[in-house]
């Protein structure tokens, strides 16, 4: 299939319409982008001293220590939709969970970002990790990604009011969505991506058209502990899913 301007093209926006306290932060980002590559946990064989450990656990300095107690308390949709409180979603004594934020539904990123989390689906089952996908819009526009896609229901979600996101601090606003340069990545990904939009509709696209700027990120969870979070620098920035499994790994499953 050949990707054409009318499929990939982004819903026009009005910069009216946009709340101007998304478009100009109040204050600095919490959270730096810092590489993918392992993870500080007290449980883990890693040295503590190592260097690879210590920037994965400075990937979680910006956030604070009871963020996920924070996150806990947001209720987002299952695509179903049934609301569900965020605490819900994983056991929060000892389960281990990946939660991808997507961007929005008729992103065609998202759509490509999707179809990655599907493929790496039973792997992560597989080691006793639940692999969690929101969104970004109604849960109607989640059913229209998961039935073309196709992607699996039970593990996806809908945050219409992109509560999740502004709980984690994730990017938002025109110069991170259509002109940052960590975006120029998703032309390494380019077949990828033409193969995830082989049924791609805008259909899926929020009817709150502000939602387009949002940017989303990735977290894995042990329990209640937060321990990596990264957020995309721009659209089409992903995780390496084989890095966030390999993070996975290296933690123990109850």
């Amino acid at each position: 299939m050949m990707i054409s301007s009318q499929n990939i093209a982004f819903t026009p926006i009005s910069l009216s319409r946009l709340p101007s306290h998304r478009l100009i932060p109040s204050k600095p980002p919490s959270l730096p982008f810092h590489p993918i590559s392992a993870v500080h946990s007290p449980k883990s064989a890693m040295r503590i001293g190592s260097p690879l450990t210590a920037r994965a656990a400075a990937s979680t300095a910006g956030l604070s220590d009871n963020i996920s107690d924070a996150l806990g308390e947001v209720d987002i949709f299952s695509a179903a939709g049934a609301p569900v409180m965020f605490k819900d979603l994983w056991d929060q004594n000892e389960g281990m969970a990946v939660v991808a934020l997507l961007r929005h539904f008729g992103c065609v990123c998202c759509w490509e970002l999707a179809s990655a989390l599907k493929e790496s689906k039973p792997k992560f089952d597989a080691a006793g990790v639940k692999l969690i996908a929101v969104g970004v819009g109604t849960p109607n526009k989640a059913r229209i990604l998961a039935e073309r896609l196709p992607f699996p229901l039970d593990c996806l979600y809908a945050d219409p009011e992109r509560k999740a996101y502004d709980v984690l601090g994730l990017y938002y606003g025109i110069g991170r969505t259509f002109f940052n340069p960590a975006s120029a990545k998703v032309f390494s990904r380019f077949e990828d991506l033409q193969k995830s939009l082989k049924n791609y509709t805008l259909k899926a696209t929020p009817d709150d058209k502000s939602s387009v700027l949002q940017q989303g990120g990735m977290f894995v969870f042990k329990g209640k502990q937060l321990l990596y979070a990264r957020k995309d620098e721009g659209t089409g920035d992903h995780a390496p899913l084989d890095d966030i499994f390999n993070i996975c790994c290296k933690v123990p499953v109850a």
